[in-house]
């Protein structure tokens, strides 16, 4: 997963942009996302992922990253899980997301809250059909009930919310007007 930094790449207009999205996004996270500054490197955008109710997922706290590029808007970024997930969406070992809201379908007014959102609707609905994962495409449309078993599994070792407790917590005010004002 690519840690180098896009940020004296990217134009001004751009880092404004995204710099105001993210402060949105840190005032009124959509729910079950969380997004947390980076105050290095906006190029970096992490969040958690609450697992969606009635999922293999369900009870699991997500980390993930978006990159974006020194292109973005004009190309997607890429998508990450740094937790370590059993999707047929999410490739092994990188993390790397693949879903058509970053690929073949991507649109330069699509926001990052909007592509986090979709992110989340992945852990819903799953798409088998373009698994970088093939062992959980291939468990997903044969044997259900052992995906959701080992799927279950993965959040209940890597993702479970003691491990992340402080993540989803909102920072003190204070601390909250201090990081977005270095935005």
């Amino acid at each position: 997963m690519s840690r180098c930094s896009n940020v004296e790449n990217v134009s001004p207009q751009v880092l404004k942009k995204v710099s105001k999205e993210l402060h949105e996004l840190v005032q009124n996270p959509p729910e079950g996302i969380r997004v947390h500054l980076n105050e290095e490197d906006i190029t970096q955008v992490e969040a958690t992922i609450e697992g969606p109710p009635a999922t293999p997922y369900a009870g699991g706290l997500f980390k993930v990253r978006l990159v974006l590029p020194k292109e973005y808007p004009a190309l997607p970024p890429r998508g990450f899980f740094v937790t370590r997930i059993f999707h047929p969406n999410v490739a092994v070992p990188s993390g790397e997301i693949c879903v058509d809201t970053l690929k073949k379908d991507w649109k330069p007014d699509v926001g990052i809250g909007q592509i986090l959102l979709t992110i989340k609707c992945l852990l819903i609905v799953p798409n088998p059909e373009s698994a970088l994962n093939e062992d959980a495409g291939r468990m997903l449309l044969q044997e259900y009930q052992e995906y959701c078993q080992r799927a279950r599994m993965m959040t209940e070792i890597h993702a479970r919310p003691a491990k992340h407790k402080a993540v989803l917590q909102q920072p003190q005010n204070k601390d909250r007007k201090r990081m977005l004002k270095r935005l």
